[in-house]
């Protein structure tokens, strides 16, 4: 029987690394509930994050992202797939530090893009302006300043990255 005291798990990196379909496997196998952030704050605003991001601005939108992490103070026993843009708020990834371990999910620009060759409504904050290379250069470092945990998921499935993240938090 596997026991993990760990009450949650954030997993962090770029859009198309695979935060959710990791997180949704990874839950079900710790018997833990999923929460995808980007998907609360479509649901909250019934809009799409693309067209959040188009309409609100980027400044606007990470701080409704922002507020979506905030918000989850009483989660517990859940895996939680944050915005990729969360690494942006100190104050977002203080409070998911202090309620979770934080697993950063790693892969290269070229596998990110091999993954996902169309970023265009993906809700990127800062694409347009800066370009997705530009971006990744500017997110890397914080995600790895944030990570408790850093997995490469280069050329692994899916099942293989759960097993190496429940083995990094065991």
């Amino acid at each position: 029987m596997l026991y993990i005291v760990i009450m949650n798990v954030t997993l962090i990196g770029m859009s198309g690394v695979g935060k959710s379909r990791i997180g949704l496997i990874l839950a079900k196998r710790l018997n833990y509930r999923f929460i995808d952030v980007d998907r609360v704050i479509e649901e909250a605003h019934n809009r799409r994050l693309q067209d959040l991001v188009d309409c609100l601005g980027d400044a606007k939108f990470l701080e409704l992202e922002e507020n979506a992490v905030l918000a989850l103070v009483a989660v517990a026993d859940s895996v939680i797939a944050s915005g990729g843009s969360s690494v942006y708020s100190e104050r977002a990834m203080a409070f998911l530090k202090s309620a979770s371990k934080v697993v950063f999910l790693d892969a290269s620009l070229e596998e990110i893009r091999r993954r996902t060759p169309d970023f265009s409504g993906r809700g990127i904050v800062g694409l347009k302006a800066k370009g997705l290379e530009r971006v990744f250069e500017e997110r890397q470092p914080l995600y790895r300043r944030y990570a408790d945990v850093i997995i490469d998921v280069a050329g692994l499935s899916d099942e293989a990255v759960v097993d190496r993240v429940i083995e990094a938090i065991c």
